[in-house]
């Protein structure tokens, strides 16, 4: 007698194994559950193609005072030459790919292997699971115990070398307050970007999940370590928009870097306040 409950016929393991309850039904969700991951998808594949772009193009990517971000710290000597700026020739003129290259390394990696992008691309392009109370179509589900993805366990040394990077952006943007002749005091449209990018970038790299950890985590007794309670609490708060810094500094760096790309091809000119 059929109840409704049948199982599908379907290949063993995942949510249809034979040791789950049968549901027939993929889902029981009646609203647009897919908008989310697809939308995430959309914007993480348009920032892909976008840094692709600009990491081979080496071009374009130094309008006195501003550097992209994407290009700083400079390590090859076939960078522009940055009066004052991020210029630091550790590799010789063997190098003859894009400096970026050598650098984006680090924040790509941070970024990649940080706990909420791993969420928004593991249901975005993986559909692991695609979004709450919808099955994935894989079978089988090992975590992050093999290779490639035990890797992402790397997350806390990234944070290492996130933090140097975030620090020479700082410096980047402490050189925004000249003008194209290097003189201090001033100030113009890309200044006020880069300040919004620093602080953006700043505010993401402290929320991480390792940074909390490091601020308080083996500690049993808040009560004795008042300062890195403190700093916790500090933490802990912007921990809670995580999600909201990230996609925000995503968008902060790749806008710096367009608007580098505007001065420096000639397309626009940067307006000055004083």
């Amino acid at each position: 007698m059929a109840t409704g409950t049948e199982r599908p016929q379907q290949r063993p393991g995942g949510v249809h194994d034979a040791s789950r309850a049968a549901i027939a039904a993929r889902h029981m969700r009646t609203d647009r559950w897919w908008l989310s991951p697809a939308g995430t998808a959309a914007g993480l594949f348009a920032f892909i193609v976008y840094s692709t772009w600009r990491a081979f193009a080496n071009a374009d990517y130094y309008a006195a005072p501003y550097v992209s971000p994407f290009y700083s710290p400079c390590l090859a000597e076939n960078c522009v030459p940055m009066k004052g700026g991020p210029n630091w020739e550790v590799f010789g003129s063997w190098w003859g790919l894009s400096p970026a290259l050598l650098v984006l390394i680090f924040p790509l990696g941070f970024r990649l292997t940080c706990y909420y992008y791993r969420k928004a691309y593991y249901r975005g392009f993986w559909a692991s699971p695609p979004a709450c109370a919808v099955a994935e179509p894989h079978t089988r589900y090992t975590g992050e115990t093999r290779f490639p993805l035990i890797l992402q366990n790397a997350h806390r040394y990234f944070f290492y070398a996130a933090v140097p990077v975030a620090g020479i952006l700082t410096y980047d943007t402490v050189l925004t307050f000249r003008d194209e002749h290097y003189a201090w005091g001033h100030m113009g449209l890309g200044t006020l970007l880069f300040l919004v990018n620093i602080t953006l970038i700043w505010a993401y790299t402290l929320s991480c999940h390792s940074c909390r950890h490091i601020m308080g985590g083996r500690l049993k007794h808040f009560s004795k370590h008042p300062v890195r309670y403190r700093l916790w609490g500090w933490v802990s708060r912007l921990n809670s928009r995580h999600m909201q810094l990230a996609w925000a500094s995503l968008i902060s760096v790749a806008l710096c870097d367009f608007y580098v790309y505007l001065l420096a091809s000639g397309a626009f000119t940067d307006p000055r306040f004083f």
